[in-house]
């Protein structure tokens, strides 16, 4: 049994979870009868991944042990060992420690150097068999001999690893496609054999010999192409750090392992350096580059308060920061978890293609048989032996199990680099069929963030020493506005002071004493309109109408003024994001329809959704009312998608067909989302749309081909039309087909 002593399983809703390398899959047909095989077992809840040569197995410990999910997988004549970090490998080598044939490569890895020299040999040998063989001119006496010393090796030791599964899986009471090549084979070797011993020049040994080698060359360029096809999530996992400064209370530093970082250790990031872990920044500022996250390739800049992601790189200034999630904790790991967890899931469309893969191998070889009665009954038993050979080799399901696979590899793994992340394969289903967009207005569509959008003063007032006033009196509260005000204020280079006296009414406004530099001390009032004006201070026929018109636009108004007037209106508001209106022009683009959903007034709503396009806006609705709309958009027949970033957003996101989390958001808007947008660019939904679409639609593409070519080629190669070499090349050429087919999806860009 596989050694076991080093695994790890993970507590999932009720279950336990264990991730196999289950080795000696050839084909769809063999992942499939070990998933069946696992869920036969009590408690479990299995599913196998032929690309990728893994078995996720979810179980109940009370049922059933570690030991004998293993036992379950090499009771068929596969081998199973539990991994520790199966999220950190995308497969395993094409052949196991006995020499079996496997599909499932490990990204960065070449073959091994076995299955090269077997396959160099084939090849080598194998031409000069086919020449003989096939063109008349060449052939001299007793060349039959000698083509047959050439045959012997690669018929017998190159296709070893065929033979071999398949008297495994045959002492199982199974065939796979190592059947099918196993058989046709020795056929063709052993019928030729017999025909020389008996002086006989009609021998078949351009197929013992040249099938292998197209086989095994096939094996080679798929293996290659699924590498390429592992990159993306190869590069994000060798983004962690090893290593990270540790400052100590004292100001040492000192070099320490990223693992050995605790929640609330400062370390020192260089200019240059990775970051180590997340945290928050407490000294210095600089610029971070977080394009392995969001893809966008336009630094960030970070100072004291800021929070950054462990793996980015900080581009220029000396940081300080505090550690605030470690290890399996952090923003990479998480991603890392997301991609292995959409890879390693099926789509609803693969179930069809492994339950069709599970019957296929004995259908072809019925049918094999039948091809050779009906040629002999015709008269032409040699005929008939070709053709079946050729029903055989042609008919090997390969592609129908790497159709979906490769495709979700590819594609989950260019998301990943696009800061997209698909948290299972259903989620491509749900994109295909949505047609509302359901947005949560603050943090999602606006910054959510206040600031200053329009500043209105009495027109005999001094503008820069109207704001000087106000900030030095607002600079004494911690309200969001008060903040605000203060930030555009500094951000324009005017003085702020603090005030001498202060009193904040809560939920009104604030007074004070402003004494400023060479001016007199003035008493001041700020706050909303109606506490203003109640304190006495005289609202001016202009600023009556700059307070009309901010509000008709949604926006909140405050007034500050001073020696009985008022002096400046003050427009505040969370602005919409910079790209909002491109991104909703996007979802039109793809035929959604855009709805604003918000528990904010209809005025800020209404203001919002016309500026960044949105025609319907609901507005004021709590949590709950947000689920509530939700299902009574689907209750009208529409497939909502629901784009939120907030714990008041979770609900909705759970209830809707599709749930996007916007970057920055909450752990429970992410938990609940089925796709999650690393960075906070709204636009990225609609990418995250495109990029699932896409994906679904290179799987359908696949599917398509692999049943196409099967259900067109066995029939031709019954009828004798396809000579067994030739069907060789095409079989080894259909999985290729539809790996490179899956590769188009690296090119997957955004439209801007």
């Amino acid at each position: 049994m596989a050694d076991t002593a080093e695994h790890r399983t993970e507590h999932v809703a009720g279950l336990d979870q264990l991730d196999m390398i289950v080795t000696g899959m050839t084909c769809a047909s063999c992942a499939s009868r070990v998933e069946g095989r696992l869920n036969e077992l009590v408690g479990v809840e299995a599913t196998v991944n032929f690309a990728l040569g893994t078995a996720r197995v979810r179980y109940v410990a009370d049922e059933v042990g570690v030991e004998q999910l293993v036992g379950a997988v090499e009771s068929l004549g596969y081998g199973a060992t539990p991994t520790v970090s199966c999220h950190a490998e995308v497969g395993h080598d094409p052949t196991d420690a006995d020499g079996h044939a496997g599909h499932a490569g490990h990204a960065g890895h070449a073959p091994p150097s076995g299955f090269a020299v077997r396959l160099v040999v084939s090849l080598v040998l194998g031409l000069p068999v086919a020449l003989l063989s096939m063109v008349p001119a060449l052939q001299f006496g007793g060349w039959q001999w000698f083509a047959l010393a050439l045959t012997t090796p690669v018929a017998l030791w190159c296709a070893w690893p065929f033979h071999a599964a398949a008297w495994r899986n045959a002492r199982h009471g199974v065939a796979t496609m190592d059947t099918l090549v196993s058989v046709g084979v020795l056929a063709a070797y052993l019928t030729s054999v017999a025909d020389i011993l008996r002086g006989g020049d009609h021998t078949y040994l351009e197929v013992a010999a040249v099938v292998p080698a197209f086989i095994l060359l096939g094996r080679w360029l798929e293996e290659r192409a699924k590498r390429r096809a592992g990159a993306a999530v190869e590069a994000l996992l060798s983004l962690s750090v090893d290593s990270a400064t540790l400052l100590g209370a004292d100001g040492a530093e000192r070099t320490v392992a990223v693992d050995e970082l605790d929640v609330g250790d400062r370390f020192v990031v260089r200019p240059g350096e990775r970051i180590a872990t997340d945290g928050t920044v407490t000294e210095g500022a600089s610029a971070v580059d977080v394009s392995m996250l969001t893809g966008e390739s336009v630094p960030v800049d970070v100072s004291v308060g800021d929070a950054v992601v462990g793996a980015t790189v900080n581009v220029s200034g000396r940081l300080v920061v505090e550690a605030t999630r470690v290890g399996a904790d952090t923003q990479l790991a998480h991603m890392a978890r997301l991609v292995a967890d959409a890879q390693t899931g099926k789509a609803q469309i693969q179930r069809l293609a492994d339950r069709v893969a599970g019957v296929f191998v004995p259908v072809v070889l019925v049918l094999a048989v039948l091809t050779l009665g009906v040629w002999s009954l015709l008269g032409d038993p040699a005929h008939g032996f070709s053709a079946a050979v050729a029903v055989l080799i042609i008919a090997c399901p390969c592609a129908l199990g790497l159709a979906t696979p490769v495709a979700l590899l590819v594609g989950t793994g260019r998301g990943a680099q696009l800061g997209i992340l698909i948290k299972g394969p259903e989620v491509l289903e749900s994109t295909r069929r949505v047609d509302t967009v359901v947005l949560d207005k603050t943090g999602t569509v606006t910054t959510g963030a206040i600031s200053v959008v329009d500043i209105v003063t009495a027109p005999s007032s001094d503008e820069a020493e109207v704001l000087s006033v106000v900030a030095s009196l607002e600079s004494a509260s911690e309200h969001p506005i008060a903040r605000a005000i203060v930030e555009h204020v500094r951000s324009e280079g005017l003085l702020v002071v603090a005030p001498t006296e202060f009193l904040n009414t809560a939920g009104l406004g604030v007074t004070g004493v402003v004494t400023r530099p060479a001016a007199p001390a003035r008493r001041v009032v700020a706050g909303r309109p109606a506490f203003v004006t109640e304190s006495g201070l005289v609202l001016g026929r202009t600023l009556r109408a700059a307070v009309a018109e901010q509000e008709s636009l949604g926006r909140t108004v405050v007034l500050a003024g001073w020696d009985g007037g008022v002096q400046v209106v003050l427009a505040v508001a969370d602005q919409p994001k910079e790209n909002a209106r491109e991104a909703v022009e996007e979802f039109r683009s793809l035929g959604l329809m855009p709805i604003l959903l918000t528990g904010d007034a209809p005025g800020p709503a209404r203001s919002v959704a016309d500026v960044v396009g949105i025609d319907t806006v609901v507005a004021g609705v709590l949590p709950q009312g947000k689920v509530d709309e939700v299902r009574r958009l689907q209750e009208e027949g529409r497939v909502v998608a629901m784009v939120g970033d907030g714990v008041n957003d979770a609900a909705a996101l759970a209830t809707a067909d599709l749930g996007i989390a916007v970057g920055g958001g909450t752990d429970a808007a992410i938990e609940a989302s089925d796709l999650t947008l690393v960075g906070a660019d709204l636009r990225g939904a609609a990418d995250a749309i495109r990029l699932s679409r896409r994906t679904l639609a290179t799987i359908k593409g696949n599917l398509f081909w692999a049943f196409a070519y099967n259900v067109a080629a066995i029939p031709v190669a019954a009828l004798g039309l396809l000579n067994p070499m030739v069907a060789a090349a095409a079989m080894a050429a259909s999985s290729i087909f539809v790996v490179t087919n899956s590769l188009r999806l690296r090119r997957f860009r955004r439209d801007r």
